[in-house]
């Protein structure tokens, strides 16, 4: 224990005996006798030894897939062994939020660098430092909207059912009328969105890729949406930006989404990544803070917290946002991840990923596979199955291949750079077995 408890019985006494006390149980003399416990009622300590061996047991219950044919909101891409090098650094593994933010140059300079990034992959013009995951980034954004007497919100009803969930949670506490946008063929219904926008309407979120894979609309929704001086909030696939146009060039107000691609492994649902950019003008309400560089009195560069909104603090219940902090180390692995893979990576993955998805239709639609609808699509697809989904699904686990996200009739499937032919070949090869 004493690798734990550094300090020894002899200087227990010496403190104890500095502040007038006699033992340890002195220090809870004002607790009453029947509310303090003698022992706890649990195992007894074990050994680090016995502590790893017990952790290796529990793992070993996990099933580890060879193939992953999943998305739906987590991606499986390869992350640069640099990544993980640099992240792992004692001076850089701490995902804690600085108080005193200018003594931490290097914390700052990380955060500034990943802003940089951002801004350069959506065509925005500011970030903030994160927020907690990309549901949450969709629901702080609806917020940033907001203006007196435009408490109407729409959504489309083609984006990931869990971002939906959290922002009908966030709504509940305000005063905003949410409203779905219908879909047409899996696609935003942009002749529904002429009909539910009106003077009230404070923006609408969409997302592209959609939950379902196809890319929408999104210049076309950004202009009839601009038509009633509303803002329009786009949820992306940060790879996907790579080969598509970006938010900037589509006249996009403000960009969301899920980090956990640049270079965060699926883990059980987290920690991930929500980033969030904007246009300069709504800076002022972008949640939690921004760094920025400048000079200190010898001239040298400096980072600093440029902007924090103290709303945030002070203000509590009637502040656009209560988000102070940020997925510091997240950020830093996303930031590396970019820096690693370079426009030109980010571009080979990000078409790798298009061609496996489309390769993997092809080999599909020969088994029996049929998409249920015909828009343009990036890495994931939604298909019929010529047999019982749960079943397949069951059956490619048995040989360690997790299938596509499985509903009552249909398969959502998904490829990246992993998902090359040859794991692609063992798909069809184990799928044939069933069929």
């Amino acid at each position: 224990m004493g690798r734990y408890i550094p300090d020894t019985a002899k200087q227990q006494e010496v403190m104890l005996k500095q502040i007038g006390l006699n033992k340890i149980d002195d220090l809870y003399s004002m607790v009453p006798e029947e509310v303090r416990l003698k022992e706890l009622d649990i195992p007894e300590g074990k050994s680090e030894y016995e502590v790893l061996e017990d952790i290796k047991a529990l793992a070993d219950k996990n099933t580890v897939y060879s193939s992953v044919f999943r998305g739906a909101g987590v991606y499986r891409h390869y992350i640069p062994a640099i990544v993980k090098t640099i992240t792992s650094k004692e001076e850089f593994l701490t995902a804690y939020t600085p108080y005193q933010a200018e003594i931490s140059q290097g914390v700052l300079q990380s955060i500034f660098e990943y802003q940089t990034q951002m801004c350069e992959l959506t065509g925005l013009d500011v970030s903030n430092a994160s927020v907690y995951d990309g549901a949450v980034a969709a629901a702080e954004a609806v917020f940033m909207t907001l203006e007196r007497n435009r408490n109407t919100f729409l959504v489309s009803s083609t984006i990931d059912p869990e971002t939906l969930a959290v922002i009908k949670t966030y709504c509940e506490s305000r005063d905003v009328d949410l409203v779905t946008v219908e879909s047409k063929d899996h696609k935003t219904d942009l002749e529904d969105l002429k009909r539910k926008l009106g003077d009230d309407t404070a923006g609408l979120y969409v997302e592209s890729p959609n939950y379902f894979g196809l890319i929408e609309d999104v210049e076309a929704m950004a202009e009839l949406v601009h038509e009633h001086k509303a803002k329009i909030i786009e949820g992306v696939d940060p790879i996907s930006l790579a080969i598509y146009k970006t938010p900037g060039e589509m006249n996009v107000d403000i960009a969301v989404g899920e980090g956990q691609q640049l270079g965060m492994p699926t883990g059980f649902g987290g920690p991930y990544l929500g980033f969030m950019t904007c246009k300069k003008e709504m800076m002022r309400k972008l949640p939690g803070r921004i760094v920025g560089q400048t000079e200190d009195h010898d001239g040298r560069r400096a980072f600093v917290l440029t902007l924090q909104a103290r709303e945030q603090h002070i203000r509590r219940e009637k502040a656009s946002s209560n988000i102070c902090s940020n997925e510091a180390l997240c950020a830093m692995t996303a930031s590396v991840y970019l820096a690693a893979m370079g426009p030109k990576g980010l571009e080979k993955v990000a078409l790798s990923s298009y061609n496996n998805a489309h390769y993997l239709e092809s080999e599909l639609n020969k088994l029996g596979f049929t998409r249920c609808d015909d828009g343009e699509y990036f890495n994931e697809f939604l298909t019929k199955s010529p047999v019982d989904p749960d079943k397949l699904e069951k059956k490619l686990a048995e040989k360690k291949i997790l299938s596509g996200l499985a509903t009552a009739e249909s398969i959502l499937w998904c490829a990246t750079e992993l998902n090359t032919k040859e794991k692609i070949a063992e798909l069809v090869e184990a799928i044939r077995e069933v069929i």
